[in-house]
């Protein structure tokens, strides 16, 4: 029997048509409040924004807010307190399914100036404004607990933990490389430790630091008991090595791109194998900004990484300038169209190498890979000319600002997607999209979605907030639908786990008959499973995104449903590192909705591993056939307790669910309906435009209780969130290491609750600062 709300939402349902997202279209999504600078999807149903410390008009504990989380369903964004500068920071997940969002830059006021209150290292930097009330954010390592619409984002287990006095890396990093060991560690590579264009003086006087500026290290976290070890490939980069891409390999090492260089680096022993250059002379990492990506792990290439590189740019290296800014007018120089991919570690045995890939169909700088569940990659966002990156400065080599303070020209509106498996030369295609209108030059971000459309937001190239130059500061969002989202009917699974392993035993999905049309073998052939990490996106690079097929065989039943007998993960944790993900199921390259898993133990430690476990064969049936039949799906006579049967409530619950949010789009109902979605347990659909059949597929119905996310709950964490009561000395902190220099906030505004949100003294009302004032020292 339906609950009370669900038989309110079928009596409003009536005969009404769900509105779905036009396949190869964008779609507005409402207001993001901050400037999407930095996005992750922290669950089913919320994705977290975050921005620089600027002067947006949406407030929060009293100062301008550069935090957000956005919900999938209402499309609404509400703003979240960060009390330290995240501005061009870096992130990633964690194993239990929290994230962590590391470093950024010194406290700041209006333009990006130093704060009111100055570190006291002589540095002249900013400590915490009076009037954004932003701490330095250098060294902060901010953690943050995914909540649902079930849960009170008020309390301190759903806000950002954010005090570096307490918790905090060894070294101030800005524009650090990230990625997760097999065991759930994270790695920090390099950054900035004041910012700038290019991390390097002009001429070089100290090409070690680059008289302090430069962070050429490693650290982890959790911290480990050592100095930051100096990191020579970065040195030899040249100052061209913010934002490195950084790719975990099965055997350990993890593959380093930065300026035209590659490696190989063991970071355990600090040591490296020089792999060749990036052919043509392009530079693929910040400012350059080419696309990114590992290639699909799948059965058929045995699990080996290949990375491909597109766009970015061939600009001379003197053109690169230093960090007061470029010596050349980089709007006016086109970027690269060009593609390479590596296999950094083939299973031949032979030497790696780059191999040309299928051109783009435009140039582009600050492009960005989004690897779709089919096992395609979208390429979105970014410019044909031009690099990331702002300026304010004219000199010798910049004498106008024709884009306001923008580095780049030619929003590339369309977005085009990459086929890995085409023959070369139709590999890239844009047929069948249509434009955005809004430009994403620097600073913008885009994330897969749960029911795999994608979420499109940000750009600003600009200091501070500007809603009056070229290229705005831009709170817009909007929804990307995919090609497949032209499919009528989309897979319904049920029985997806809430927790897979590395290796074990298999376990079976149902699919059931209306969740394709047809020849039941044929729909069997053709179905994949997927596990996707979206990663945590920012500057064009998805950090930690992945996709893995699993290996899967079926048995077709005669009522049309599909068991699948699914392998857990491989056994190598190093391939998909531990953490919160999503599984896709895929019929004729048409995915369902996403379901959330955590991948491994759910801790920071060496991940358990078993054998894999035997697949049966796959059992076929030719009589057996998809679809709707006498206007009901058919059953095998099992019971009303039997998974089999009951597999398509997903499907019905998610009829009404979408149903109910079209609904609400054109009623009053809407703002009681979405007031009550957000105190109430039941979930709904991700998104009021997924596109269903005239049965309803097309929601993944958990029949478990709410509590998706119980390890996010588990004891190993829970000192993370309350330092008030349980030590967080460790793992979290090195308490051997150096005191900050930025000292400690409770020191300086006294007793200090860090959940409070703000320090223990009154400090000058914010301003909302949406214009510019010209600042010559101001260059990001």
């Amino acid at each position: 029997m339906l609950s009370p709300r669900l038989s309110v939402a079928a009596l409003l349902l009536g005969s009404s048509t769900v509105l779905a997202g036009t396949a190869g279209s964008f779609a507005q999504a409402g207001n993001t409040l901050v400037s999407a600078l930095l996005m992750f999807l922290g669950n089913e149903e919320t994705v977290y924004i975050i921005d620089k410390a600027e002067g947006n008009a949406a407030a929060v504990a009293g100062h301008p807010a550069w935090g957000a989380k956005w919900d999938i369903a209402s499309q609404q964004a509400e703003v979240m307190d960060i009390r330290s500068n995240t501005f061009c920071s870096s992130g990633m997940h964690l194993p239990n399914g929290s994230f962590i969002n590391l470093g950024g830059n010194d406290g700041i006021t209006i333009n990006g100036a130093p704060g009111s209150i100055k570190n006291t290292d002589g540095s002249g930097t900013g400590f915490w404004d009076s009037i954004y009330q932003d701490f330095d954010g250098r060294k902060s390592i901010r953690i943050l607990n995914p909540c649902g619409s079930a849960d009170d984002i008020t309390s301190p287990q759903c806000r950002w933990y954010d005090d570096s006095s307490v918790l905090a890396m060894k070294s101030g990093r800005w524009y650090a490389a990230v990625e997760p060991l097999g065991d759930g560690t994270i790695v920090i590579l390099g950054g900035f430790t004041a910012g700038g264009y290019v991390n390097r003086e002009f001429p070089v006087k100290d090409p070690i630091t680059q008289s302090g500026q430069a962070q050429n290290t490693y650290e982890y976290y959790p911290p480990k008991d050592v100095a930051p070890p100096l990191v020579q490939f970065l040195v030899d980069a040249g100052g061209l090595n913010a934002y490195a891409h950084m790719f975990l390999m099965p055997s350990g090492n993890i593959f380093v791109q930065a300026n035209r260089s590659s490696m190989l680096w063991d970071h355990t022993s600090n040591t490296q194998t020089p792999l060749p250059d990036m052919p043509n002379g392009v530079v693929r990492v910040y400012p350059a900004s080419g696309g990114a990506a590992m290639l699909p792990l799948t059965p058929a290439n045995n699990y080996t990484p290949t990375i491909i590189f597109c766009g970015g740019s061939t600009m001379p290296d003197d053109d690169y300038g230093n960090y007061g800014g470029p010596h050349a007018e980089t709007w006016n120089i086109p970027a690269s169209n060009d593609c390479q991919r590596i296999t950094p570690e083939p299973q031949d045995g032979s030497a790696p190498v780059y191999v040309a890939d299928d051109p783009m169909l435009e140039t582009r700088t600050m492009g960005q890979f989004i690897i779709l569940p089919d096992g395609t990659l979208l390429m979105i966002n970014g410019g044909l000319n031009g690099t990331a990156g702002y300026t304010t400065n004219l000199n010798e080599f910049i004498t106008e600002l024709p884009f306001g303070t923008s580095l780049a020209s030619g929003p590339v509106f369309t977005p085009a997607i990459f086929n890995p498996n085409a023959p070369p030369g139709s590999r890239w295609s844009n047929q069948g999209l249509s434009p955005s209108t809004i430009p994403r030059l620097y600073h913008s971000s885009a994330i897969l979605l749960p029911d795999a459309s994608v979420l499109v937001a940000g750009s600003n190239p600009n200091p501070d907030v500007n809603l009056s130059t070229v290229f705005n500061t831009e709170y817009r969002a909007e929804i990307f639908y995919p090609p497949y989202f032209s499919a009528s009917i989309r897979p319904a699974p049920t029985g997806i786990p809430k927790t897979l392993s590395y290796g074990g035993a298999p376990f079976d999905i149902t699919i059931p008959s209306t969740s394709y049309t047809g020849s039941s073998n044929d729909a069997a052939d053709n179905t994949t499973v997927v596990v996707v990490r979206g990663g945590f996106t920012t500057h064009g690079m998805n950090m930690g995104q992945r996709f893995l097929q699993l290996n899967n065989t079926y048995t077709v039943n005669k009522d049309g449903s599909i068991t699948l007998h699914v392998s857990q993960m491989p056994p190598i944790p190093n391939i998909f590192q531990p953490g919160p993900a999503f599984v896709y199921v895929n019929i004729h390259g048409i995915p369902s909705n996403g379901s959330y898993v955590i991948i491994g133990s759910g801790n920071i430690e060496q991940q358990p591993t078993s054998p894999p476990g035997t697949l049966p064969s796959s059992v076929r049936l030719d009589s057996a056939t998809g679809g709707i039949h006498n206007g009901t799906s058919q059953d095998n006579g099992s019971s009303d307790s039997d998974p089999k049967k009951s597999s398509n409530l997903g499907v019905i619950i998610g009829a009404i669910a979408a149903g109910v949010a079209v609904v609400a789009v054109v009623g009053a109902l809407i703002a009681v309906f979405l007031a009550r979605r957000r105190r109430a347990a039941a979930r709904l659909a991700p998104s009021k435009e997924y596109p269903l059949s005239t049965a309803g597929a097309g929601w993944t119905s958990h029949n478990t209780d709410s509590s998706v996310f119980v390890p996010l709950a588990q004891a190993k964490y829970d000192d993370t969130w309350d330092p008030r009561t349980s030590s967080i000395n460790a793992p979290y902190m090195d308490e051997r290491r150096a005191a900050s220099s930025i000292g400690s906030r409770s020191q300086v505004f006294g007793e200090y609750d860090p959940y409070s949100g703000e320090p223990a003294q009154t400090h000058a009302a914010p301003i909302s600062h949406s214009g510019y004032r010209e600042s010559p020292s101001s260059f990001r």
